[in-house]
């Protein structure tokens, strides 16, 4: 499974911006879609996740009614509608598929999203 990023880049506090992910290769066994990001200095968090299957997207408490994700499986892909955002959500993220098994754990090459205030 190989997947892209795109979007992400420098956005003013309290705007928006939208990441996409788009999956290729062998799709068809993905069991779970999220995002995670990562800091300067800090570890890679887990922001936003949702089985493949379907459900209700669960979020991070840092993001909650900020942001939003999104799948489209039939396309395989998959964004996050960031809004109000803020200087503390400048990252680098990272869209994150899992499969059925441990070794089945594929990301993208993230991307740099800057918040000036």
């Amino acid at each position: 499974v190989h997947l892209v990023e795109s979007g992400g880049g420098l956005a003013r506090a309290g705007g928006s911006l939208r990441l996409s992910c788009a999956a290729s290769g062998s799709t068809f066994s993905i069991q779970r879609m999220a995002w995670y990001r990562q800091g300067p200095g800090k570890e890679r968090e887990l922001i936003t996740e949702i089985p493949h299957g379907g459900g209700t997207p669960r979020y991070a408490d840092s993001v909650k009614a900020r942001f939003i994700m999104s799948r489209d499986i039939a396309k395989n892909t998959m964004c996050l509608q960031m809004d109000s955002l803020t200087p503390e959500h400048a990252a680098v993220y990272y869209c994150n598929i899992r499969g059925a098994t441990p070794k089945e754990n594929y990301w993208g090459q993230g991307t740099q999203v800057t918040v000036s205030s």
